[in-house]
């Protein structure tokens, strides 16, 4: 042996690295192990940092008088049929055709339902749509939004084959800032990182120590064993 002190410090620091990582798969943060605490955290934080129902209020309240008359296509017959029946009830005209919606109305009012409707799922109220559309009572809670989502990228294909193409980019960035995040992020409890910034450093700085923390631990045994690289 090279040196006895470099290994045993080496074997020390190896040693207490695998016992804190036991310690980080018992579940000692809320009931989860670490992993899945932090990985909620961030979640949480990811969410914090995705609502924008209120931007794109402002994009609805914009669109004034404008009016549709079009078919969207949908996925199926049948979610045609309760996707028409959640643009009834939000004021405008809407019949199911086979696997098509023949709509008719105010384009700001069927962008001000589906804002209502993600930003309900997006604080986790699932169960209020269920109470809100009967055809989705019996369905899981996301049925609705992921209907919306559907609805919407069709939408935005329909509009842009009619040359409507700003009309076109609403459908497309309500899909994709607000029903989407509200669809993935459902059941998540947003965080805003300002709340969290004391765990998110420690974390973000106990994953470079620990990192370096296994890397010594290993030089300071193979050069106590007397193992070295050379050329």
């Amino acid at each position: 042996m090279h040196s006895k002190k470099e290994f045993t410090l080496g074997f020390v620091l190896l040693a207490l690295f695998f016992v804190v990582l036991f310690a980080m798969f018992m579940p000692l943060w809320d009931g989860h192990n670490a992993m899945a605490y932090l990985d909620n955290l961030y979640n949480s934080i990811s969410k914090g940092s995705a609502y924008y129902v209120p931007e794109m209020k402002e994009k609805s309240d914009s669109l004034g008088s404008v009016t549709l008359d079009t078919a969207v296509s949908m996925k199926s017959e049948s979610q045609a049929q309760a996707m028409a029946s959640i643009l009834q009830a939000s004021g405008v005209t809407a019949a199911a055709q086979g696997n098509k919606i023949n709509v008719q109305g105010s384009y700001k009012t069927i962008i001000d339902s589906c804002l209502a409707d993600a930003d309900v799922m997006y604080h986790n109220d699932g169960a209020s749509l269920q109470k809100k559309y009967p055809a989705y009572a019996q369905k899981d809670e996301r049925q609705a939004l992921y209907d919306w989502f559907v609805f919407l990228e069709g939408l935005d294909t329909a509009l842009k084959d009619q040359k409507r193409f700003a009309d076109a980019k609403v459908a497309y960035s309500v899909k994709s800032k607000v029903v989407e995040p509200a669809y993935n992020y459902y059941k998540v409890q947003a965080e805003k990182i300002g709340d969290k910034w004391g765990i998110v450093f420690f974390s973000l700085a106990f994953y470079v120590i620990y990192t370096m923390w296994y890397g010594f631990s290993i030089l300071f045994l193979f050069e106590g064993w007397g193992l070295k690289i050379s050329h």
